[in-house]
């Protein structure tokens, strides 16, 4: 289980598409009674740092995965509604015949937006958590296993919506991508800086809308760089396709770096 916010992971599923039936039951007491135990504080914290550290070892295994074979991952992370999917849809749309796109789908139920993913003309996977409110590291390498990801390509990993959990949570990836957009309100890096703080690119997405919102953009900036004074800015729009290009240009930089790093990596073992 997360420790942090106490989803659970014993009923995650990996498909290939088919919505799967999960029953749920959620029990909660509450005696209006805190008592504080620093002994079951203690063993919490072990816990967690447990968890964690069995994380970051099967994240180590897939991003060895990752650098064999040249592979640019990408984990995009966001709060519920902030555009990602469409995001995802459009950028594979215009990128898929510039080299191989695979990617990994996760939500708690539904396979809604993996069969957008496919639609759009690239392999997709789907991982949905069941009450879990994050991807960790096991259930993506799970998902390697069945998922076609070609040698020195792009891998979009979509976490669950939410902008707490996933930060925690090595995934072996290149690069963290933070999705936000401007209808959520400029002060979010500073509400949930753990995310903002651990990612390296931050999307300001829906700029479409900046005409019709009162949204300070180069406060939220200001806030993200007070969080994280080296994580890279862009502004966009799914929708319209402003400032995608620009997107596009920072997606095939990584890749070309993923894939210099291979070559790199295959002469010094031939050497």
């Amino acid at each position: 289980m997360c420790t942090t916010c106490g989803c659970g992971t014993d009923e995650v599923k990996i498909t290939s598409g088919q919505q799967p039936q999960h029953a749920h039951a959620h029990h909660h007491h509450h005696d209006g009674h805190h008592a504080h135990d620093h002994g079951a504080e203690t063993r919490l914290l072990q816990v967690e740092q447990d968890l964690l550290s069995k994380n970051n070892s099967y994240a180590a295994a897939n991003r060895h995965f990752f650098s064999q074979r040249g592979v640019f991952a990408v984990n995009l992370m966001s709060s519920p509604g902030s555009g990602k999917t469409t995001l995802l849809v459009n950028t594979v749309r215009s990128l898929k015949e510039r080299y191989p796109i695979a990617v990994i789908e996760g939500d708690q139920q539904t396979s809604q937006d993996v069969e957008r993913i496919r639609s759009a003309g690239v392999p997709g996977i789907q991982i949905n958590t069941g009450k879990g409110c994050h991807l960790d590291a096991h259930m993506v390498g799970h998902a390697l296993e069945r998922l076609p990801v070609e040698n020195e390509s792009v891998l979009f990993i979509e976490n669950v919506g939410n902008l707490v959990c996933p930060a925690a949570f090595d995934l072996g990836e290149t690069r963290k991508v933070v999705v936000m957009s401007v209808t959520e309100g400029e002060d979010k890096p500073l509400k949930y800086p753990d995310m903002f703080a651990v990612s390296d690119l931050m999307l300001i997405n829906k700029i479409d809308l900046l005409p019709h919102l009162n949204f300070d953009t180069n406060r939220c900036i200001d806030y993200a760089r007070r969080v994280n004074p080296k994580i890279e800015i862009l502004q966009l729009s799914a929708l319209s396709g402003d400032g995608c290009d620009v997107w596009s240009d920072w997606l095939s930089s990584g890749l070309n770096t993923a894939r210099a790093a291979r070559k790199a990596a295959a002469c010094d073992q031939t050497a």
